[in-house]
Parts: structure tokens; sequence; C-alpha cells
């Protein structure tokens, strides 16, 4: 009797995990967007399957680099992500170096641009919910693929409040930048 109780729970959680698995692919495929992305050396290797992952959900992507695993300063990959953003070839940006801290600080350096460090799924969409954060960044050696890709879903979907108090802090973060 436990062991059939034991069975239909792990048959249960695997049915739940796959259909979670199904509605965020879902809910990340509903409205296609045109992204860009970019990494440091760091951040490399896990860039190729976050853009396969994307592209697979109907996202465009633009590959802002680096195209290799030889060193590189993200300072300049993010200066051409942000490029990419602001002009608006792109609605939203993606960064990954190796903690995300340094692509933050480079992204938001930008005038128009508000990054954020995402290692979380609620920091994720409050971001663009509360900020209407456009380049989100994430540390390729504090997060697993997995994991990025439950922020990534989560960012993509998520939408700036039409709430006053938020549009009104965000009108101010841009008065700032002047």
């Amino acid at each position: 009797m436990a062991s059939e109780i034991r069975r239909r729970t792990l048959v249960a959680g695997a049915l739940l995990m796959a259909s979670t698995a199904e509605q965020q692919t879902a809910a990340a495929t509903r409205q296609p967007m045109k992204l860009a992305i970019g990494s440091d050396h760091a951040g490399f290797p896990m860039k190729g399957p976050i853009i396969e992952t994307l592209k697979s959900w109907g996202h465009s992507v633009k590959d802002c680099g680096s195209f290799t695993p030889d060193p590189v300063d993200f300072p300049d990959i993010a200066s051409v992500l942000c490029r990419e953003v602001n002009a608006g070839s792109a609605q939203r940006g993606i960064m990954i170096c190796g903690p995300g801290v340094g692509a933050s600080i480079a992204a938001n350096k930008v005038k128009g641009i508000r990054a954020a460090l995402c290692h979380d799924v609620y920091s994720a969409h409050q971001c663009v919910e509360h900020d209407n954060v456009n380049v989100i960044c994430m540390g390729a050696w504090i997060i697993g693929i997995k994991l990025a890709e439950e922020i990534l879903t989560t960012y993509l979907k998520a939408e700036f409040s039409t709430s006053e108090e938020f549009r009104r802090r965000v009108r101010k973060l841009g008065e700032m930048e002047k």
C-alpha cells in the first residue's frame, strides 16, 4: 500500500513538472519578441543554450558577442547590447557574465537602460512590472541553465504596470539621467 502511494505521488509529481515546463514554454512563446543577448567569456558557455531556447520559444535573437570563450571586457559587450535596445532594434536585452554584477553595472551606465541583476523568478517579473527594466543580467557562475530559463520565461512575459505610482518612479529615474 505505501509503495503504491509513493508510486502515485512520484507519477503525479512528474506529470506536474512536465505540465509546468509546457506551460512555461507556451507562456514564453505567446508574444514573440526581438531580443539582444550578450556575454563576456564567463557567460559564453551559457549564452549558446539560452539563444537556442529563446529561438525555440519563437523569439528573434541578436547575438551581440562575445563570439568565443576568449577573454573580453563585459563593458564592451554591454555597450553593443544597450545600443540595440535604445535603438529599438531589440525590445529587451539579456546580459550574462560570471556573477552578473559587472554586466548590470555596465548596462546601467547607458542612458535609457534600466538593468537588473536577477537570480530568481520573483525579481525577474517584479523588475519589469515595477521598474520597466529593459535589460536583465544573470550570472552564469551563480545559476544553472534551467533556472535561467525559468527566469527568462518570467522576465519576457512580464509587463510594466499601468499603476501611476510605478510610472511616476520610472519617470523620476529618467530625470536622474539628465
